[in-house]
Protein backbone atom coordinates (compact mmCIF):
# COMPACT_ATOMS: atom_id res chain seq x y z
CA UNK A 1 0.00 0.00 0.00
CA UNK A 2 1.48 3.33 -1.05
CA UNK A 3 1.39 6.31 1.30
CA UNK A 4 -1.37 8.85 0.75
CA UNK A 5 -0.32 12.08 -0.92
CA UNK A 6 -2.00 15.42 -0.32
CA UNK A 7 -0.92 16.71 -3.75
CA UNK A 8 -0.56 14.54 -6.87
CA UNK A 9 1.86 15.34 -9.72
CA UNK A 10 0.10 17.34 -12.41
CA UNK A 11 -2.21 19.16 -9.98
CA UNK A 12 -2.52 22.90 -10.55
CA UNK A 13 -1.82 25.01 -7.47
CA UNK A 14 -1.51 28.65 -6.51
CA UNK A 15 0.42 30.50 -3.83
CA UNK A 16 -1.31 32.94 -1.53
CA UNK A 17 0.06 35.78 -3.67
CA UNK A 18 -1.67 34.30 -6.74
CA UNK A 19 1.26 32.73 -8.61
CA UNK A 20 0.09 29.69 -10.57
CA UNK A 21 2.09 26.47 -10.64
CA UNK A 22 1.95 22.75 -11.31
CA UNK A 23 3.03 19.97 -8.95
CA UNK A 24 6.03 18.06 -10.33
CA UNK A 25 6.67 14.33 -10.30
CA UNK A 26 10.00 13.00 -9.03
CA UNK A 27 11.36 12.81 -12.57
CA UNK A 28 9.98 16.27 -13.36
CA UNK A 29 11.72 17.68 -10.28
CA UNK A 30 15.07 16.31 -11.46
CA UNK A 31 14.55 17.93 -14.89
CA UNK A 32 13.54 21.20 -13.24
CA UNK A 33 16.66 21.18 -11.03
CA UNK A 34 18.84 20.80 -14.13
CA UNK A 35 16.97 23.35 -16.24
CA UNK A 36 15.30 26.03 -14.12
CA UNK A 37 16.43 28.08 -11.16
CA UNK A 38 15.00 27.93 -7.68
CA UNK A 39 12.52 30.77 -7.03
CA UNK A 40 12.94 31.02 -3.25
CA UNK A 41 9.46 32.47 -2.81
CA UNK A 42 7.73 32.73 0.57
CA UNK A 43 6.72 29.32 1.87
CA UNK A 44 9.55 27.23 0.39
CA UNK A 45 11.80 24.79 2.28
CA UNK A 46 15.23 26.33 2.69
CA UNK A 47 17.17 24.06 5.04
CA UNK A 48 20.35 22.74 3.37
CA UNK A 49 20.07 19.10 2.35
CA UNK A 50 16.34 18.80 2.89
CA UNK A 51 13.79 17.82 0.30
CA UNK A 52 15.82 15.37 -1.74
CA UNK A 53 12.74 13.11 -1.80
CA UNK A 54 9.60 15.23 -1.36
CA UNK A 55 6.71 13.42 0.32
CA UNK A 56 3.82 15.38 -1.34
CA UNK A 57 2.21 15.79 2.08
CA UNK A 58 4.45 18.42 3.69
CA UNK A 59 7.01 18.99 0.92
CA UNK A 60 5.55 19.63 -2.52
CA UNK A 61 7.72 20.32 -5.62
CA UNK A 62 6.08 23.02 -7.75
CA UNK A 63 7.07 24.57 -11.09
CA UNK A 64 5.72 28.09 -11.47
CA UNK A 65 4.71 30.04 -14.56
CA UNK A 66 7.78 32.31 -14.28
CA UNK A 67 9.98 29.26 -15.02
CA UNK A 68 11.22 28.79 -11.46
CA UNK A 69 10.62 25.89 -9.10
CA UNK A 70 10.47 25.46 -5.35
CA UNK A 71 9.84 22.73 -2.81
CA UNK A 72 6.86 24.38 -1.13
CA UNK A 73 5.30 23.75 2.25
CA UNK A 74 1.84 22.30 1.74
CA UNK A 75 0.39 25.04 3.91
CA UNK A 76 1.72 27.70 1.52
CA UNK A 77 -0.15 26.51 -1.58
CA UNK A 78 -3.72 25.71 -2.53
CA UNK A 79 -5.18 23.44 -5.20
CA UNK A 80 -6.72 25.51 -7.99
CA UNK A 81 -9.26 24.57 -10.63
CA UNK A 82 -9.89 28.00 -12.10
CA UNK A 83 -6.48 28.60 -13.69
CA UNK A 84 -6.88 29.91 -17.22
CA UNK A 85 -6.39 27.53 -20.12
CA UNK A 86 -3.42 29.55 -21.39
CA UNK A 87 -1.58 29.21 -18.08
CA UNK A 88 -2.44 25.50 -17.92
CA UNK A 89 -0.97 24.93 -21.39
CA UNK A 90 2.15 26.93 -20.47
CA UNK A 91 2.72 24.97 -17.25
CA UNK A 92 2.18 21.62 -18.97
CA UNK A 93 4.60 22.54 -21.76
CA UNK A 94 7.23 23.56 -19.18
CA UNK A 95 7.00 20.17 -17.46
CA UNK A 96 7.04 18.12 -20.67
CA UNK A 97 10.07 19.60 -22.39
CA UNK A 98 12.16 21.98 -20.27
CA UNK A 99 14.48 24.18 -22.29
Amino acid sequence: MSPKKLFEPGTFVSTFSGQAGIVLSGQGLEKARRTYREGKRPGYYFAPGCCQNPDYVLQVPVLFEDRTFDIMRATSIRKKTNITEGKQMLLKSLTEAPK
